[in-house]
């Protein structure tokens, strides 16, 4: 759980970019079964870390239903990470070689009716919240990232398409089983908040269908292949596009059972820089 813990709410990403960097050390492939799972409960976890992020935006926003609203939807993919995993947070569910377990009977009938439902929320979410004056008054214009300037910046993430640019490692650099999959990388040209909220919002409809086609396609067979213990000599570099953007491990390993060195960079890090940049001021309309 270490590993997950800079960002609890988005543990499968996180957990993602460690094991990469270990499988690639190892020279361990895992089954095509192992890779699916691993990409439903990431795009599980894309959901609940926007739905969390979207809450806090709402409270600072000074809109109680934003706060109330993605909390309690949330809970939806909370449970069925639970029931997939057993447990809410941390779930250390990937592993060098795969996963720790199959699917659980019954899960794919109630992902697919959750994800279904949790789209006619998002419908919902467009008339209470984002066609709200008090919202588009506060986030068009507001908090401005150019493209330029948000390439110049090397941001990441919902961040840094929200200045409209085309980029994640998704679609970059396939990894896991995302070449097999269909999905679009969702951009908003005008780099405010206003986008940004979008984006994430776009991405959340996006990893909906994209659970239902993961089950849908899920090949038969293993889930894990065995993985030696220790981490042979070498340097091994992991990354992948976390909810918040590119999440990337650098390891050295001597031979032993834990790696020499390992350095971390989350999106949240490398978005940092351009806070300066956005929190210009602006005189809101109240």
């Amino acid at each position: 759980p270490v590993i997950e813990r800079p960002s609890i709410i988005d543990a499968s990403n996180l957990n993602h970019a460690w094991v990469r960097a270990i499988e690639e050390l190892q020279g361990v492939e895992p089954p095509a079964r192992g890779q699916y799972l691993r990409c439903l409960l990431n795009e599980m976890n894309r959901i609940m870390s926007h739905l969390y992020w979207l809450s806090i935006y709402g409270v600072f926003l000074g809109h109680t239903t934003m706060f109330m609203w993605p909390l309690g939807d949330r809970e939806l993919f909370i449970d069925l990470a639970e029931s997939l995993t057993g447990a809410r947070i941390t779930y250390s569910y990937l592993v060098p070689g795969g996963v720790r377990r199959d699917l659980p009977q019954g899960f794919a009938e109630e992902a697919i009716k959750r994800t279904e439902y949790f789209e006619k929320r998002l419908n919902e979410y467009e008339n209470i919240f984002f066609k709200n004056p008090l919202f588009t008054s506060r986030a068009k214009g507001v908090g401005m990232l150019s493209r330029q300037r948000a390439i110049e910046l090397g941001t990441t993430g919902p961040t840094l398409r929200g200045s409209g640019v085309d980029a994640d490692l998704r679609k970059d650099e396939p990894y896991a089983a995302y070449g097999e999959l269909d999905f679009k990388v969702h951009t908003r040209p005008d780099g405010d908040s206003y986008s940004r909220v979008m984006v994430h919002v776009d991405e959340m409809r996006e990893s909906s269908q994209l659970i239902r086609q993961i089950l849908k396609k899920l090949p038969s067979g293993p889930v894990r292949r065995k993985a030696p213990i220790v981490v042979p000599r070498g340097e091994a570099y992991g990354r992948v596009e976390s909810a918040r953007g590119e999440c990337s491990f650098y390891m050295i390993g001597e031979g032993g059972d834990k790696p020499y060195r390992a350095r971390y960079i989350t999106g949240s890090y490398r978005n940092m820089a351009a806070i300066s940049e956005v929190l210009q001021p602006v005189e809101a309309d109240r």
